[in-house]
């Protein structure tokens, strides 16, 4: 891609109206474009916008399957499933902005009186000086050495590769191209090639870079004449599930779960399929029971835009459930709602990356025996802090959500 269009131009935050709810990478020949969830805050200079990219990439690569990177847009009479291996990608540009091109070495003989002698060699190649005893000296060896071989076919492969990338997604990193390959496409010689040094190799820099090799070639082959490429989901509110699950659940939250069993007149009984919780968060002995709200309110600040009665008398029943069946005090156990906003630039007047907006009640438990679970709190986080901190449970964003949702509950 030569376009001239800047890193900023090429990046559009969704509003979640009108369709305008794919997140991921589009992209031709000519231009490409990056669309984040909505509520995210880009960085305000190319150096950083960059890794937003790179960020959201790995989100994607990391919290969505096969089946939900799948188009829904209207120039196709059916979903197009979008199979792009961004990952193995990037893999392949990160290799070669660190290393350059990937290289062998091979063994070369020169006559020399330092390095390590070739003694079979020595003995055939260099002449030695007779002493008086008769013995014999060598004054010169031959030695080996090692020079790299770039004319071998794994460095073929690996610059054709590159040149796939950055023919793809290239502009996220320069505004130039790499030389052109020397070598026309062969997927039966690039895969056995490929898959040889994989099965010979120790090395994990190396075996990642063959594997990620491995992919592009099989999605080339797949798609010779592609001209376009998609990477994303119009369902990123099951990404913000898994990253809310990633940074404050429990992995065993499965036992929190209300059960239900059809007790039949005819035939066997049945369990029926148990509600679940999307994420359970356990703080300083307390239960909080968390549901991921993929919801425009955090935005538009508009009523219309938030959890209704069912969710809401769903997450009081997780409540009563956790209270009556697994030895935890009414007081320990708390309910909220997790909805996106950008904390930079938001309707509520806060720069918090967590502010709790208010709470739901269900109108049937109202009464003097209130507990807390019974008001179900309303927070919005800030997208980009979520995706920055995806990678495992984070304690200090637990501790902020935590008093996010006690605050106003206890005041």
């Amino acid at each position: 891609m030569t376009s001239k269009i800047s890193i900023e131009e090429r990046c559009h935050v969704n509003t979640n109206e009108d369709g305008d709810t794919f997140v991921g990478i589009k992209a031709d020949t000519e231009d490409a474009v990056v669309y984040f969830p909505v509520g995210y805050q880009l960085s305000e200079n190319e150096t950083e916008i960059r890794r937003d990219i790179k960020n959201l990439f790995k989100v994607l690569g990391e919290y969505t399957e096969k089946k939900d990177r799948v188009l829904q847009m209207k120039k196709f009479e059916i979903a197009q499933s979008v199979d792009f291996p961004i990952n193995a990608y990037l893999e392949v540009i990160n290799y070669y902005l660190r290393y350059e091109y990937y290289t062998e070495t091979e063994n070369i003989y020169i006559t020399s009186t330092k390095g390590k002698t070739d003694w079979s060699k020595t003995f055939k190649k260099q002449k030695p000086l007779v002493q008086q005893n008769g013995s014999f000296v060598y004054t010169q060896m031959t030695v080996k050495a090692s020079t790299l071989n770039e004319s071998k076919l794994i460095t073929k492969i690996h610059k054709y590769c590159v040149y796939e990338c950055f023919d793809k997604i290239g502009w996220l990193y320069v505004p130039n191209m790499p030389e052109q390959p020397d070598i026309e496409f062969n997927k039966s010689l690039f895969v056995n090639t490929l898959n040889d040094k994989l099965s010979n190799t120790y090395n994990d820099k190396h075996k990642a870079l063959f594997k990620a090799m491995l992919d592009m070639i099989k999605f080339m082959d797949e798609r010779p004449n592609e001209k376009q490429f998609y990477f994303g989901t119009d369902r990123f509110e099951y990404v913000w599930e898994k990253l809310i699950d990633r940074v404050f659940g429990e992995s065993d939250k499965d036992r929190y779960f209300p059960k239900a069993e059809w007790k039949l007149r005819h035939g066997n009984n049945q369990d029926s399929s148990a509600l679940q919780p999307d994420t359970i968060m356990l703080y300083k002995d307390k239960v909080y029971v968390l549901d991921a709200k993929y919801y425009r309110y955090g935005i538009t600040g508009i009523a219309n835009h938030l959890p209704n009665s069912s969710s809401i008398n769903k997450q009081i029943t997780y409540g009563e459930y956790i209270d009556k069946h697994m030895g935890v005090d009414s007081d320990q156990i708390f309910n909220a709602f997790l909805m996106p906003y950008n904390s930079k630039e938001n309707k509520f007047h806060t720069q918090k990356i967590f502010e709790n907006i208010g709470e739901a009640t269900g109108k049937w438990r109202q009464g003097t025996d209130i507990k807390k679970y019974d008001r179900v709190q309303g927070i919005v986080m800030d997208v980009r802090t979520l995706m920055h901190n995806r990678v495992g449970k984070s304690a200090n964003c637990i501790q902020q959500l935590a008093t996010a949702i006690e605050e106003r509950i206890n005041s």
